[in-house]
């Protein structure tokens, strides 16, 4: 469907020269029944529509991709305004959504992870509510997948039936309407009936060049086109309704591609989305400065911006609370110098990362740079693409750039979009643009500081220490939440510098668990060296207070030490894996190093076959990832080695 647009103002139809009598007839009839804002320009309010689809990166006609077919939005990014550097904060849905629904980056409210479920902050609202209580009416149709408990009620109505056509006569709207049709589960449906010739793909450096990954390339246009289809259809009933020209509309993607290194990398593929926006010439006053018909803009934005960006085009001053910069509307603000990302657990499998990007350079570090970024997820591992590469790279048959997905990470990393867009080519090493990754990795530790960030604590952890509180306030108080301590310690164990050893020993007797985590995470990380140079120190770790301590420690003494110490750490993690007896954030835990130690594991196979799968839940979201990480390692086991 092709959306197709006609300017049709109400005031224009109500004031021509015949029908000027009628027209203040007309007026009357809307003063008194309240409706003045509807023809009244200087107050009348905007609508404001959100169209979102899922799963896509800017991949569009408008965006310069010229195997894209997306005719509805090229029109729309004819009339409106196209941002050119938008990140959606997160890889990957829920947290990327949590952070455009509350304002807040989901790294300092503990809901990074994919997926998770955490209380909301005391005495906060969601965006909605806050035009809820100016007036508006608030639908969204129809998906949320918040990892935060809602404040009370968001939306006037959230359903797949949701829409503004329900709202009271003159009552100004903020309608949310998300498409399905990009979503990554749509890349591998088969069979398929194709529109673009997987012949005329363009392959990233990252992926090997096979049948199998042209065609989900190929069936990912496929998908974005349809879900152009959907938002041309939202298009065409503000347009029938006589709405479009009192109507603000927003087009964005929930994050990056569906493809694998795209989805869930915190990186420039995994975080750049599309985003247009059109404002009707009756709301010039809330354009930008750089707006102009079919225009584009340099600025920085991200889905922290979105919140505050709402308020203020509906005339509300977004609160101190909100970390992102307005950039449309009465309050709009200068733009930010950097936008920021992250990566946490992606499903079954903890990570953490945290990126930032000027435009044109993308900065990352990771603070676990010993696990590759194409960890075994059994989501991502249904797309052909994955099996097939994956399998390429056991044969040893992949180029250095396809085969880093599948290896260990450096501790930073960065890259220059203009001159390597795929991201391949790390800088991080070269002389001459240490000032560009200096000016970068600052800015990322200042973030983190700034919003508190929570990531740095295990994620059982913080939720006990939080006691029943938001992990948000939890990370708000200095006195429970030494930030500064704890980031220090990750700091320095993920540098994996032989020189720090001493320190991390050191680090090992701090009294803040997290503090003692990374340490021996840090020792873990420099492998048989740095467990060499430890060992009784990480002996006495396996009895420390904290499992998450316990289970470090056990992996690596299971992976480098004696066949004695081996077995006595196989024994404890399988212990600490039983989720009858330990909380699910332990047992994955547990699980996960299990699986990390491969063969070494296949000891106790018989034992892990015999776990149990059920573990009690403080939510249902937690609920696919014990099974997973068992599910996996029973699949490795039956296997010869």
């Amino acid at each position: 469907m092709e959306f197709r647009f006609s300017a049709r103002p109400i005031v224009a139809r109500l004031f021509n020269r015949r029908c000027l009598p009628c027209g203040f007839a007309v007026v009357l009839m809307l003063i008194s029944m309240g409706c003045w804002s509807i023809v009244c320009a200087d107050t009348v309010r905007p609508n404001i529509v959100w169209l979102v689809s899922e799963d896509h990166g800017p991949h569009m006609g408008c965006y310069g991709d010229r195997f894209a077919t997306t005719p509805n939005m090229d029109r729309l990014a004819s009339r409106g305004l196209r941002y050119r550097h938008c990140w959606s904060n997160a890889p990957v849905c829920a947290p990327a959504r949590t952070t455009l629904i509350s304002g807040l980056y989901a790294t300092s409210l503990g809901a990074e992870h994919m997926r998770s479920f955490v209380p909301f902050p005391r005495g906060l609202k969601m965006a909605p509510q806050w035009l809820r209580d100016a007036g508006y009416y608030c639908t969204n149709n129809a998906k949320e997948d918040y990892n935060v408990a809602q404040p009370g009620q968001v939306w006037d109505a959230s359903s797949r039936q949701a829409h503004w056509s329900h709202r009271q006569p003159g009552q100004p709207f903020f309608a949310v309407f998300n498409s399905e049709k990009s979503h990554e589960s749509q890349i591998r449906v088969r069979p398929h009936q194709p529109l673009h010739d997987p012949a005329r793909v363009r392959v990233p450096a990252y992926h090997p060049d096979t049948p199998e990954v042209r065609q989900d390339w190929a069936q990912y246009y496929d998908c974005v086109t349809q879900a152009d289809a959907d938002a041309g259809r939202r298009l065409q009933e503000l347009e029938d309704a006589g709405l479009l020209d009192q109507t603000i509309v927003f087009y964005f993607a929930d994050h990056g591609s569906g493809m694998p290194r795209n989805k869930r990398s915190a990186c420039n593929s995994g975080l750049q989305v599309p985003l247009i926006v059109y404002i009707p010439e009756r709301f010039e006053a809330l354009r930008p400065p750089e707006y102009a018909t079919g225009g584009s803009s340099e600025r920085l934005v991200s889905f922290v911006d979105f919140a505050p960006t709402l308020l203020s085009l509906a005339g509300i001053k977004p609160p101190e609370s909100l970390p992102g910069q307005a950039f449309l509307g009465k309050h709009s603000l200068a733009p930010a110098p950097l936008a920021f990302g992250f990566r946490g657990r992606m499903d079954e499998r903890y990570d953490l990362v945290r990126s930032a990007t000027d435009g044109r350079y993308v900065y990352l570090r990771n603070y676990l740079p010993h696990l590759p970024a194409g960890q075994h997820l059994d989501y991502m591992f249904q797309t052909p693409t994955t099996r097939v590469w994956k399998k390429l790279h056991d044969a040893g048959q992949l180029s250095a750039a396809q085969a880093q997905f599948w290896s260990e990470k450096p501790s930073e990393e960065l890259y220059d979009l203009e001159q390597d867009p795929d991201e391949v080519q790390n800088l991080a090493e070269s002389a001459d643009h240490q000032p560009i990754l200096e000016r970068l990795r600052r800015g990322v530790q200042q973030w983190m500081a700034t919003i508190r960030d929570v990531g740095f604590v295990p994620e059982g952890e913080r939720l006990a220490r939080a006691s029943g509180d938001a992990v948000y306030d939890f990370g708000h108080d200095a006195r429970r939440y030494p930030f500064e301590r704890i980031w220090k310690a990750a700091e320095l164990a993920s540098w994996r510098k032989p020189a720090s050893l001493p320190e991390l020993i050191r680090l090992m007797k701090d009294d803040d668990s997290a503090v003692r985590y990374w340490a021996v995470m840090g020792i873990a990380m420099q492998k048989g060296p740095g467990v060499a140079g430890a060992r009784a120190e990480l002996q006495g770790a396996l009895q420390d207070r904290s499992p998450y301590v316990r289970i470090v420690a056990a992996q690596a003494l299971a992976t480098f030490g004696s066949d004695q110490e081996r077995t006595e750490c196989l024994e404890l993690l399988l212990g600490l894996s039983d989720c009858s007896r330990q909380n699910v954030f332990v047992s994955i835990a547990a699980l996960t190093s299990l699986d990390e130690l491969g063969e070494i594991a296949r000891a106790v196979a018989v034992p892990i076959a015999a776990l149990p799968r059920q573990p009690k839940l403080p939510h249902e979201r937690y609920s696919p990832y014990v099974p997973r990480l068992l599910d996996d390692l029973n699949a490795r086991f039956a296997s010869p080695p």
